[in-house]
């Protein structure tokens, strides 16, 4: 059966290989923020407390009204724990109220487009609401110092555009934490205004089953007899229509079953993702591949809604 020498391959991969590499989230925080929207993947299994933390704060609306307080030019840009509300004299700027700091959970290099949480110096455990973006591959400074910096979630699309155009606005010292914060048309001889700061509106946290980042999707899948595993599937080139190829370099098996997965029909082929989101606003629903080529794994799109 085809199934049969599909299953052995990736039992035989998640058996000899060990996969250092990003498994797929299931929740992506999509941000609007006053120069553009933004959204990243949340590194779930990960660092599910880092996480759960993250979202906590998200649901209390700590980061909206929030702003980006720290700009450091081809290193980071950090935000979250400070807010910005107008008033007759000017915009004022107030911490954001902290839960208690949560536990380090380093394990993903501090890359390009990486999101890990701030703390304090010396104290591995010490991360609260503040978060920051890396500009560039921080791996060999970030990632051994201080117990490494938890990455929790990856920019998507086009994001780090927004990021970059953020490291090029002029810096502005406010005094102690806000020394190197990012202004828009700022003169310095006045008094800063909301609309001065680089500000988070809002935020939403969408619940999706794969995330497709332009060149790939990667998702949870249910290949039958509680067998579960975190894939990507690349997008190839194809004489017509869509067609995906299973990146057998992503495969990870997965202890328990996850709520939100793809399922993977071994008697004719068929595999259903119930939802994907494809850019920062659109979610397609139940995507349905069948696989046209056992042995390089290859799927052809067939439908989605």
């Amino acid at each position: 059966m085809a199934f049969s020498r599909i299953y052995s391959k990736i039992i035989a991969l998640v058996i000899l290989s060990v996969f250092p590499g990003l498994s797929q989230a299931h929740s992506v925080a999509c941000f609007i923020s006053n120069m553009g929207q933004f959204c990243m993947e949340l590194f779930e299994r990960q660092a599910p407390g880092t996480v759960a933390n993250f979202i906590r704060y998200i649901d209390s609306g700590a980061y909206a009204q929030s702003i980006f307080h720290r700009s450091m030019p081809g290193f980071v840009i950090q935000g979250g724990g400070f807010k910005v509300t107008g008033s007759d004299t000017g915009a004022k700027v107030s911490v954001v109220d902290v839960f208690d700091p949560i536990k380090n959970e380093f394990g993903i290099s501090n890359t390009r487009g990486t999101v890990a949480m701030a703390k304090v110096g010396r104290d591995p455990d010490s991360a609260t609401s503040q978060w920051f973006v890396s500009l560039a591959d921080n791996s060999a400074n970030l990632d051994n110092q201080n117990g490494g910096f938890t990455v929790f979630a990856k920019i998507l699309y086009d994001g780090m555009a927004i990021f970059d155009t953020i490291a090029a606005l002029q810096r502005v010292n406010f005094g102690g934490a806000l020394s190197t914060t990012p202004t828009i048309n700022f003169d310095v001889t006045q008094t800063p205004q909301v609309d001065n700061f680089v500000v988070i509106s809002s935020v939403d946290v969408h619940d999706v089953t794969g995330v497709f980042d332009g060149s790939a999707v990667g998702f949870t899948v249910d290949t039958g007899n509680n067998n579960f595993f975190d894939v990507r599937l690349q997008l190839v080139a194809a004489e017509s229509g869509i067609v995906f190829e299973l990146d057998q370099d992503s495969i990870t098996f997965l202890s328990a079953a996850p709520e939100n997965r793809a399922t993977f029909s071994a008697g004719d082929g068929t595999l259903i993702i119930p939802s994907v989101m494809i850019d920062a606003t659109t979610i397609v629903k139940n995507v349905v591949l069948t696989l046209i080529d056992p042995v390089s794994v290859q799927f052809a799109l067939v439908s989605f809604e």
